[in-house]
């Protein structure tokens, strides 16, 4: 498995993309003009790939006090494999080298164990809906080293 961090010039962006759409559009029934937003060139684009194929994506957004942990997710048949743990220990190395000192996070909340997993913590009990899907907002205080 290997990393590529890309913006939307960059040619692997279509990959990142891919398995958004793969992942959020069409298992999830997410409007496109949803997944595909306005904050997408100010983010940063984080693709995983086994060999030459993408199987999962996330971005990270500069936010006020901190960075924003978006549109993570992974290929249903590459699930299950520590890969979303993987990729979220990747974009955390690279909000410490950016010197963010928090990421926050909205998860779905079939998602909140994992993130609790992984040290993020609810910010608000009450859920609300996202794309029509529920969700939870979390935050995790990052280290400096």
């Amino acid at each position: 498995m290997k990393f590529s961090i890309v913006t939307t010039s960059d040619s692997a962006y279509k990959d990142a993309l891919e398995v958004r759409k793969e992942v959020f559009v069409q298992e999830q029934n997410v409007p496109e003009e949803l997944e595909i937003d306005e904050r997408e060139a100010e983010s940063l684009h984080f693709v995983l790939y086994d060999e030459d194929k993408p199987v999962g994506a996330a971005r990270l957004r500069p936010i006020d006090d901190g960075a924003k942990v978006e549109r993570v997710c992974i290929l249903k048949s590459y699930r299950n494999k520590n890969l979303g743990a993987l990729m979220m220990r990747h974009m955390e190395q690279v909000a410490v080298k950016n010197q963010y000192p928090a990421l926050l996070l909205y998860a779905q909340v079939q998602a909140k164990d994992f993130y609790k997993k992984l040290g993020y913590d609810l910010i608000s009990e009450e859920t609300f809906l996202d794309a029509d899907i529920p969700h939870v907002a979390m935050k995790k205080v990052l280290g400096t080293s």
